[in-house]
């Protein structure tokens, strides 16, 4: 029964959570990308040999969603591992993080991480449109004034990440 409780809460809250994220809300968009990832990781599996050592989101490119991440998650166990929120300046200095946030003014090294990353298991979350469809796990999006997110499912296969089919429900499939 608690089990049930707290799926139920969990849903309650995403729902709430995603349904009011306008873009012109008062909330500044750092902090609704910092709650939407830390939120993705609820309904991300990652595979066996991932769940060592720190549970590592990597930001490249956006100082102010790399401070609200760590100053809400900085001190949190995430899956069983200790969160490391780490501010990256170089793309090179990027090196197996569960999670990497490319913000969209380093969009041009897109293409360099998906290289490097595209069939480990590591989620690419981007903020640029057209991002999602060249594979990007996850991308943000406004659409009619709100807060939005792609889900490329091809991504996830190819980087052996099981998505839960409740994200993949609250999403835009691409």
């Amino acid at each position: 029964m608690k089990h049930i409780f707290r799926i139920f809460i969990a849903l309650f809250f995403v729902f709430v959570s995603f349904s009011s994220f306008n873009a012109n809300a008062q909330r500044p968009i750092h902090e609704l990308h910092s709650m939407l990832i830390f939120n993705f990781i609820k309904y991300i599996e990652w595979p066996a040999e991932t769940k060592s050592g720190e549970f590592v989101i990597a930001v490249y490119g956006d100082d102010d969603v790399y401070e609200q991440l760590n100053k809400l998650y900085g001190q949190r166990k995430v899956k069983g591992q200790n969160a490391e929120i780490v501010k990256v300046s170089d793309v090179s200095a990027i090196n197996n993080a569960h999670i990497i946030y490319l913000a969209s003014n380093k969009s041009r090294d897109f293409e360099t991480i998906l290289e490097k990353y595209d069939t480990k298991p590591t989620l690419i979350i981007t903020d640029k449109s057209g991002l999602g469809k060249k594979g990007s796990s996850i991308n943000f999006r406004e659409v009619g004034g709100k807060l939005k997110f792609e889900i490329n499912q091809s991504t996830f296969d190819n980087s052996n990440l099981k998505i839960s089919s409740q994200l993949v429900n609250m999403g835009i499939a691409i």
